[in-house]
């Protein structure tokens, strides 16, 4: 499936991006080390790897494809198993069977049509089986620093949100507000640095926040913009309802 047109990216005030930028800078200073936490050695390993982690932790992953990567070590190998051979290597895998079909037919497709080669295009990674924009992005940046966009996985999508970066709940339109706000130059450690913030102290449940230095400046900052977005939401609903009352008035 190629890959959709693209909706251009909304306009970002320059506070905006000042706010974007400082919270960039933090990160980075904290995490200096901020990496993809998959293991790898080539591309077509990372490509693997990052379609077995859908719906997965990057833990178990790493668990599973030490023995896979040794039973089927290159493109034509994995090509040439049948999904029932790959099965017994990923089994403590969520999915398992479905991402056997998905990594047996993508070595195929890579073997026939890009010859053996990961592709270096989003259009072309999303030929494969088992890969959208997420895993594109993955490919693109670490491989190859490519920065298409930017990986938005669970972490990245809940930090978005309570850092006031994206009020957007699909993923494709917070990586859209992300690439409004930051450099494209930082796109991919972009995605490391708020992934390792998220497993690290702002948490789904629980964590650090509450004694976090970041999440407690960011998220606060956050919180203060919103309230005041929906004050001046309210007041202009309040005004469009007294002005639409005194119509009906002067109207009896």
């Amino acid at each position: 499936m190629a890959n959709p047109k693209r909706k251009p990216l909304g306009r970002k005030s320059a506070a905006q991006r000042a706010r974007a930028s400082e919270l960039l800078a933090a990160l980075k200073s904290r995490f200096p080390d901020a990496h993809c936490e998959l293991n790898w050695n080539t591309p077509f390993e990372l490509l693997i790897a990052t379609i077995l982690s859908a719906q997965c932790t990057d833990v178990a992953v790493n668990r599973a494809t030490p023995g896979l990567f040794a039973r089927f070590p290159t493109v034509a190998d994995l090509a040439r198993a049948t999904p029932a051979e790959i099965e017994p290597h990923i089994r403590s895998i969520g999915l398992f069977r479905s991402k056997a079909r998905a990594i047996n037919e993508t070595a195929k497709l890579l073997l026939e049509r890009f010859g053996g080669e990961v592709p270096r295009t989003m259009n072309e990674l999303l030929l494969l089986r088992g890969v959208a924009r997420k895993t594109a992005n993955v490919v693109l940046g670490n491989c190859f620093g490519i920065n298409e966009g930017v990986v938005v996985d669970t972490h990245v999508a809940r930090l978005s949100r309570r850092f006031g970066l994206s009020r957007a709940s699909s993923a494709e339109a917070i990586e859209r507000d992300l690439m409004g706000l930051f450099p494209r130059e930082d796109w991919c450690i972009l995605s490391h640095l708020l992934i390792f913030q998220g497993r690290r102290a702002c948490k789904a449940r629980g964590g650090g926040c509450a004694t976090d230095a970041i999440c407690q400046r960011f998220c606060s900052e956050a919180k203060v913009a919103a309230t005041a977005a929906n004050k001046r939401t309210k007041k202009s609903s309040d005004s469009r309802g007294k002005k639409v009352a005194q119509s009906s008035a002067a109207c009896r």
